[in-house]
């Protein structure tokens, strides 16, 4: 075989090695720093929607680093997604493929458009503090960044889930019990997830627990397997 060839081959064999180790990689940083974000916005901001804004004087700032947060582990979702599909190749179902990059942009669309209005929420009351809080704009924007994250995010994320369960157990990329845990996980999400606002670690946390696995199977000496 002409080395050129030889070369060739390598390159497209050796190409799916390192998908499931950048899958990996992209999820467990995306866990990290969503469950982060999640943390801060949580122990900042009260529960309740209707709440008069108290925490803009005294978190803003926490509330900030939370929401700079929100579009870099964005940005590892979508390579998780993009490796994730290199890993099915040829084998993709184009009903399952279709939902789970639909999810994902979605998941990744509302995660967005609700932390631009807190964006703009903390944006506004630096420019007059005294006007916004307590207002009918801060509880318009507040109530929709609410409805937003869980009322329709949490759901996808639910979604999400069930599609990369079902395309763990197909490509045997990761263990099936962390596939049958994505699917009870996200029955929670999609009928209870406004049970507390706290629910929502589910999704990063299942996330990490399967890039992990992928990550130390990937490792693994191919013998060990």
């Amino acid at each position: 075989m002409p080395p050129g060839m030889m070369t060739q081959e390598k390159a497209l064999t050796g190409a799916p090695l390192k998908t499931p180790r950048a899958a990996a990689i992209a999820g467990i940083l995306f866990s990290v720093l969503l469950m982060t974000a999640l943390a801060l916005l949580r122990l900042s901001v009260p529960d309740n929607p209707l709440e008069r804004g108290m925490w803009l004087g005294t978190d803003a700032n926490r509330v900030a680093i939370a929401l700079h947060l929100v579009p870099v582990a964005g940005i590892a979702f979508l390579w998780f997604i993009g490796v994730l599909r290199a890993r099915l190749g040829d084998r993709e179902d184009r009903f399952f493929a279709t939902v789970f990059l639909g999810s994902g942009l979605l998941f990744l669309a509302m995660l967005f458009m609700a932390a631009a209005i807190a964006g703009a929420t903390l944006m506004a009351y630096s420019a007059n503090a005294e006007a916004l809080s307590g207002s009918v704009t801060f509880t318009l924007a507040r109530v929709l960044s609410y409805s937003i994250m869980y009322s329709y995010t949490v759901k996808v994320a639910g979604v999400f889930m069930i599609t990369t369960s079902t395309i763990a157990i197909y490509t045997g990329i990761a263990a099936r019990w962390i596939a049958y845990l994505g699917y009870a996980l996200a029955v929670l999400l999609i009928f209870g997830g406004g049970l507390t606002n706290w629910t929502f670690m589910v999704f990063p946390l299942w996330v990490l627990l399967m890039s992990s696995y992928i990550l130390i199977d990937n490792l693994r000496p191919a013998a060990d397997k």
